[in-house]
């Protein structure tokens, strides 16, 4: 009798295994499908409720699409993004610091919202970017040292904010900068002089509309290339460094609204490339270098040429004579 039984069991083996087996099976396909297994394995992203694939997407633009809301802090697992535009939206809040582990990002804009807070100091490890705007919002941190580490970047756009405190001296080490535009924030301290490290910076420096003080650096004379010069309406002194003849291929300068002091170079004949000069409201003295005259500036119309309310003294080169405006002769001889 002991013998049948257990020969009885013995055959109800394979059967038990089999039975096992589909229960495992079962189990586990119900497993894949549930929100959980999903989210484990980072296969996709619900973003303005949108579902995007990880793997699939390496581009996203959603600029001019009236998101509203802040930018959630899921965007981080799209890992495989490199370009990321939500430009020109109504976003709110700050930007998130996970924005940090896109490290394949090559191209970032967040501007035209209304983000705030901070720019977080995580963007510098977005080592890959060539490109970043944050422009037209409402931040008002000062710029992190970090953002030294985008060494890839040909443009950075922070203009239109609030920003506080000094240019850090970290952005000499954007060697490959090509635009460079600061202007309308609340910078303070003077330009560090590493500004003139970025000697590929072949457009624009734009600095306006600040609160920077101290003198121009004469390393800006670095800036070979450059063909916009812009550090109109901040608090500037000294004098116009000498070393701005090396911008052989200026074509606008705009140092007018502050405070400089001393002669305008006598060097000025070298931009033979300007069409604009625009240093009015400043206290600017001595005689005007007749040499000027050798710039292909139209003197006549005051978008282009502007030197009124400083000290310049007569006699005035014969180009100018009729459009030096308003000027402090006092201290004359």
């Amino acid at each position: 009798m002991f013998v049948l039984k257990n020969y009885k069991v013995k055959k109800l083996y394979p059967l038990l295994f089999v039975l096992f087996l589909i229960y495992w099976g079962c189990e586990d396909k119900t497993d894949d499908n549930t929100p959980e297994a999903v989210n484990d394995n980072q296969t996709e992203v619900t973003l303005w409720g949108v579902v995007y694939l990880i793997e699939n997407t390496d581009s996203l633009d959603l600029s001019n699409n009236q998101l509203t809301g802040s930018i959630p802090s899921e965007i981080q697992n799209l890992s495989n993004l490199s370009y990321l535009n939500l430009g020109f939206n109504q976003l709110t809040g700050k930007i998130p610091p996970e924005i940090g582990s896109l490290t394949n990002l090559t191209y970032l804009s967040l501007s035209s919202n209304q983000l705030t807070g901070k720019i977080p100091p995580e963007i510098g490890s977005l080592t890959n970017l060539t490109y970043l705007s944050l422009s037209r919002n409402d931040l008002k941190s000062s710029i992190p040292s970090e953002i030294g580490n985008l060494t890839n970047l040909t443009k950075l756009y922070l203009y239109n904010n609030q920003l506080t405190g000094k240019i850090p001296s970290e952005i000499g080490s954007l060697t490959n900068l090509t635009k460079l535009y600061l202007y309308n924030n609340q910078l303070t301290d003077s330009i560090p002089s590493e500004i003139g490290n970025p000697t590929n910076l072949i457009n624009v420096l734009n600095l306006e509309l600040n609160e920077l003080t101290g003198e121009i650096p004469s390393e800006i004379g670095n800036l070979s290339n450059l063909i916009s010069l812009n550090l109109r309406f901040n608090e500037l002194t000294g004098e116009i460094p000498s070393e701005i003849d090396n911008l052989t291929n200026l074509s606008s300068l705009k140092l007018d609204s502050n405070q400089l002091t001393g002669k305008i170079p006598s060097e000025i004949n070298n931009l033979t490339n300007l069409t604009l000069l625009q240093i009015q409201n400043n206290q600017l003295t001595g005689e005007i270098p007749e040499n000027i005259c050798d710039l292909n500036i139209n003197w006549s119309i005051s978008s282009y040429f502007s030197i009124s309310n400083n000290q310049f003294c007569p006699p005035y080169p014969s180009c100018i004579k009729d459009y030096v405006g308003e000027q402090d002769t006092t201290n004359c001889p």
